[in-house]
């Protein structure tokens, strides 16, 4: 269907008729110059003036050219058909830990090692590509936690950012309960049924000012659902300053959010996981529609263009009269 976005502007299209109309102002005290070789520029001008048929021509072209371009004016724009959006209602946060310890080379791929970021942002990136209808936000955490993209429905954009995440940006330690507290102030405006947090890490609670214990307590509250995923071959706990990852600290942070707790060895455990992690319920909310438009006011500016060139091209050429006049002579 093609509508005019400012259908008013067509009122405009017998204005040059009025204008011709219109009687013409002259003053009565016109000051006369004598020009040298006055008969040869009266020459010069009739060779280039239209016959009767050419100037009939010429205003047909011009009036042509003023409608198609209050035509473009008015905006005429196609209009699609109406187009549904699913709407699932999550809102979903991931948190990513880009602490010093994941640039360790322990995830087998094929017959060679990686390391614990390449796997997780390949993996991560093509959960987050797949999260079509779900607000979905990116908080990087190491040594501080900081959002790099709030909850959005573009996860083309969050996916990039996956991506392009480097080690070394919030700094080597690893800061849990900040990133569980940030992730939990940026999704408690959101509807209480739809709230999600993925929390990945590969290592202990080292540097946060928030306790994650009652961080956790706080999502609780806040109605916040944590998932925890641990990276690494190896096991520690809050109190073996050698081990790796804390699993009885995610353990317990996933419990008291309603969440789980989930292990990851490999990358094909991690992929396993995300799948789990894609069936979550989701909350349906009133479904969105939109129809898609399509500008194409650049059809009659383009006839108006090609139009005033062609009358360029008219007015160019001597008129038949001034032709025959000269072959006279």
């Amino acid at each position: 269907m093609i509508e005019l976005g400012i259908p008013l502007l067509l009122s405009l299209l017998p204005l040059p008729l009025l204008m011709r109309l219109l009687p013409s102002v002259t003053s009565a005290d016109e000051a006369a110059v004598r020009a040298p070789f006055s008969h040869r520029w009266r020459r010069l001008a009739e060779s280039r003036r239209f016959d009767i048929r050419g100037r009939a021509t010429s205003q047909v072209l011009m009036w042509l050219i003023w409608a198609l371009l209050l035509l473009g004016a008015a905006r005429p724009q196609w209009i699609g058909e109406p187009i549904e959006l699913s709407n699932s209602g999550r809102d979903l946060m991931m948190a990513l830990d880009l602490s010093g310890s994941m640039q360790i080379e322990d995830m087998q791929v094929g017959n060679s090692l990686v390391s614990r970021i390449t796997a997780v942002k390949a993996i991560a990136a093509d959960f987050a590509s797949r999260r079509a209808g779900d607000r979905v936000g990116l908080i990087l955490f190491g040594t501080r936690a900081y959002v790099q993209a709030p909850l959005t429905f573009d996860v083309k954009t969050v996916t990039r950012f996956i991506q392009e995440a480097q080690l070394g940006f919030a700094g080597e330690d690893t800061a849990i309960g900040d990133a569980l507290g940030l992730a939990i102030k940026r999704l408690r405006e959101r509807p209480a049924e739809s709230r999600v947090l993925i929390l990945l890490t590969d290592g202990q609670d080292t540097a946060s000012t928030v306790d994650p214990m009652e961080a956790a307590a706080l999502a609780s509250e806040m109605n916040v659902r944590v998932y925890t995923i641990g990276i690494s071959r190896r096991l520690g706990n809050r109190t073996n300053a050698s081990g790796e990852v804390d699993e009885a600290l995610l353990t317990a942070v996933a419990e008291a959010t309603g969440g789980r707790y989930f292990r990851a060895r490999t990358p094909q455990e991690l992929q396993g996981i995300y799948q789990i992690l894609d069936e979550l319920e989701p909350v349906e909310q009133e479904a969105t529609t939109f129809r898609p438009i399509q500008s194409l006011a650049w059809l009659p500016i383009g006839c108006a263009l090609f139009l005033g060139l062609v009358l360029i091209v008219l007015r160019a050429l001597p008129s038949q009269d001034a032709m025959g006049a000269v072959h006279a002579r």
